[in-house]
């Protein structure tokens, strides 16, 4: 496995790797601007991407009163269609991506995405909008690691680092941000402008990748093995489904347990076949870089912390504290900005043998946040006094940790792997993701909605989860000082 690293002085310049086999230097005028040309495609993307899987969340109770006749249950679908099939193909297009070319996959999946939201804004009723919804899930996993793939690519060496914190801590802003600018959006206009919002955000940002991004050469590999694929997106869909659907259906139910046997068995299927497959769906070989396993390991973890920790503060001001949607998206604004900081410091700051402090220290003071949460917070709001400086530090450390992760594993990256390798790298965060609302959702099944204690407990569960994630800051800061 090699790992991208400047050139030596006596060699002059760095070089910038287009994915081509041609290189520019990296001072050279066009390099920069198409290095941050890219730069601001894929953070445009990003943030569409991650800004759904949050924004739907504070429009919920405005698609109960415009669809009256559905099902609690028929509503959950507009938000688990989209995290699911997001989850299942997140491996796959990444290797499509480094197969077809990733400005190609990006192109593609981000018009699909257009589309598939205005599908959403538009749809006459709950079955339409699941079923668009499942639609923009297909598309953000094709354009998340074509856009991560896109930026690496375009960059060079030196400034990848950098890179990866700028676009890093565009998709924390965008998980945090989500709840206050859904409410906005759902106080002014209603839940539909939620998603035609991406109209323009999304016709904007293909339309500049497409004139300003030159196209990369495929690799020349053949496209992933089509049975351990569809083994793949249906094991990892029916754990992730039966992760989000254990509290609302129990646990011992024949649907959660066919779920989750059924998809523990496709996916230990897909792994195996992948191991001997010509053309496998899944990079088995990438996990052979201690450095890139170890980051895997920590983003499951932290994923899983951070995914509960996000959805236990609002629904805590919501239900505890009394604030409106509009409101509790307000109160948390603040650690989206300070997980922009917290990026881009470790990207900007932090050399490539740091990375794994980052990781480090982000998870710790992420962890200590949510334990302050634990020990500090009762049903009396305290805002100034104890919420805002812990979401201040839990922010940072956000953005740090996941800036330091996504760093250390693109280091252990070939460039020709690099939307493979960030694929499975997202797609195990995302797995965590649903571990960590099936934690919380048991927590909370065990509480009225307005007991605290419940919520305390949740975030007793993210402290631990944390801490756990920092436990293997250290595998990543040992292999990247042999690598």
């Amino acid at each position: 496995m090699t790992t991208a690293s400047p050139q030596s002085p006596s060699e002059g310049t760095a070089t910038l790797d287009t994915g081509s086999g041609q290189q520019t230097p990296d001072g050279s005028v066009a390099a920069s601007a198409t290095a941050r040309l890219a730069l601001l495609v894929a953070s445009g993307a990003t943030f569409l991407a991650v800004l759904d899987t949050t924004v739907v969340n504070i429009a919920f109770s405005d698609l109960r009163t415009d669809f009256p006749a559905a099902s609690l249950s028929e509503l959950t679908w507009v938000v688990t269609a989209y995290t699911v099939v997001f989850a299942a193909l997140l491996a796959v297009a990444g290797r499509v991506a480094d197969v077809v070319g990733r400005r190609r996959l990006f192109l593609w999946s981000t018009v699909l995405f257009t589309i598939a939201s205005v599908l959403s804004g538009l749809a006459p009723g709950v079955g339409v909008l699941v079923a668009a919804r499942a639609l923009q899930g297909v598309a953000a996993a094709g354009m998340i690691p074509s856009a991560l793939g896109l930026v690496l690519q375009h960059t060079p060496a030196a400034r990848r680092s950098a890179a990866v914190g700028v676009w890093g801590a565009v998709g924390s802003m965008a998980a945090a941000v989500g709840p206050s600018l859904g409410g906005l959006l759902v106080d002014v206009w209603g839940w539909r402008s939620v998603f035609l919002i991406n109209l323009p955000i999304g016709l904007a940002v293909a339309l500049i990748a497409a004139r300003g991004l030159a196209g990369d050469t495929p690799s020349g590999r053949k496209m992933p093995d089509p049975v351990g694929t569809l083994a793949l997106a249906l094991g990892v869909g029916g754990l992730v489904f039966g992760v989000t659907q254990g509290t609302d259906w129990g646990w011992g139910s024949r649907r959660v347990l066919a779920l989750l046997i059924g998809g523990a068995v496709l996916a230990a299927a897909a792994l195996l076949r992948s191991r001997r497959h010509a053309a496998p769906a899944i990079e088995w070989d990438l996990w052979r870089s201690r450095t890139f396993a170890a980051s895997n390991i920590a983003s499951l973890l932290f994923g899983a912390a951070m995914y509960a920790y996000l959805l236990s503060t609002l629904l805590y001001l919501n239900a505890v504290w009394g604030y409106s949607e509009l409101k509790a998206g307000l109160a948390v604004t603040p650690g989206a900005f300070s997980a922009a900081i917290g990026a881009m410091v470790v990207g900007k700051r932090v050399g490539p043998r740091g990375q794994w402090a980052g990781v480090f220290i982000g998870s710790l003071l992420f962890g200590a946040s949510c334990a302050a949460m634990y020990l500090l917070l009762d049903s009396e709001p305290q805002y100034l006094a104890v919420w805002l400086p812990i979401g201040i530090v839990a922010g940072v450390g956000i953005g740090a940790a996941l800036t330091g992760i996504s760093n250390a594993a693109t280091m252990a990256l070939e460039p020709q792997r690099f939307a493979s390798g960030t694929g499975l790298l997202m797609t195990m965060r995302q797995i965590g993701g649903a571990l960590g609302i099936a934690v919380l959702a048991a927590i909370l099944g065990r509480h009225s909605i307005v007991d605290d204690q419940g919520y305390l407990q949740v975030f007793l569960a993210c402290a631990i989860g944390s801490v756990a994630a920092a436990a293997a800051a250290p595998a990543i800061r040992a292999r990247v000082r042999a690598a």
